[in-house]
């Protein structure tokens, strides 16, 4: 008994790239989002879906949406998929950023280095695993759509393929991209990385 589950990065928004939002409202899609995340729905329309997760914030949100709807579906919150918890960085700009130690700390370290007041990034990935397997216990063989985060499910990935937390800067997770991750009795494996639906600027 397999699910399959279709790991989905929310669609770009203004600050994308420039600042580090971590968990911070009011982060919503603009318009080119808003068309990727009809791009996404159309490719995933033919999955047979039989539910949307999404992140409680609000980009994930609203990229799950037309996902739901196209599949005839409602947007379940499920809060396993929520952004690393990044703390008192959460709204920062990545220029300001540059050069605290702690900063450094965690790019070069993320499995032992903790954002100010936030999450450590083996805390996320066993918060996020631990989803996956309680969907996977209640959904059994099914096709679910996961809208999360870039490290998220970056954190994912690596784990199902066997490598440490810091290997999560090894591959990219754009946005609006979908990667295909089975999980079964026996483990994981990952059937595809990435995928983009919308060819944007920004995608």
């Amino acid at each position: 008994m397999t699910t399959t589950f279709f790991l989905v990065r929310h669609a770009a928004h203004d600050r994308l790239g420039r600042v580090l939002c971590g968990r911070m409202p009011g982060v919503t899609l603009g318009r080119e989002g808003r068309a990727q995340a009809e791009a996404l729905a159309l490719r995933l329309s033919a999955e047979g879906l039989a539910a949307v997760y999404a992140s409680p914030l609000e980009r994930a949100q609203e990229t799950a949406l037309p996902l739901a709807a196209r599949a005839g579906l409602a947007v379940e919150t499920l809060p396993a998929l929520n952004e690393i918890d990044f703390g008192a960085w959460a709204g920062r700009s990545f220029e300001h950023l540059h050069g605290d130690p702690v900063w450094t700390g965690w790019n070069q370290a993320r499995h032992v280095t903790r954002p100010p007041g936030g999450e450590t990034a083996l805390e996320a990935q066993a918060r996020v695993l631990r989803g996956l397997e309680a969907l996977h216990a209640r959904h059994g063989e099914a096709r679910l759509a996961l809208v999360s985060h870039a490290d998220v499910i970056k954190l994912v990935i690596a784990h199902a393929l066997g490598l440490g937390a810091d290997a999560m800067q090894r591959f990219e997770i754009g946005p609006a991209s979908v990667s295909v991750l089975v999980l079964g009795a026996w483990g994981a494996k990952v059937e595809s990385l990435n995928e983009r639906a919308f060819l944007g600027s920004h995608a």
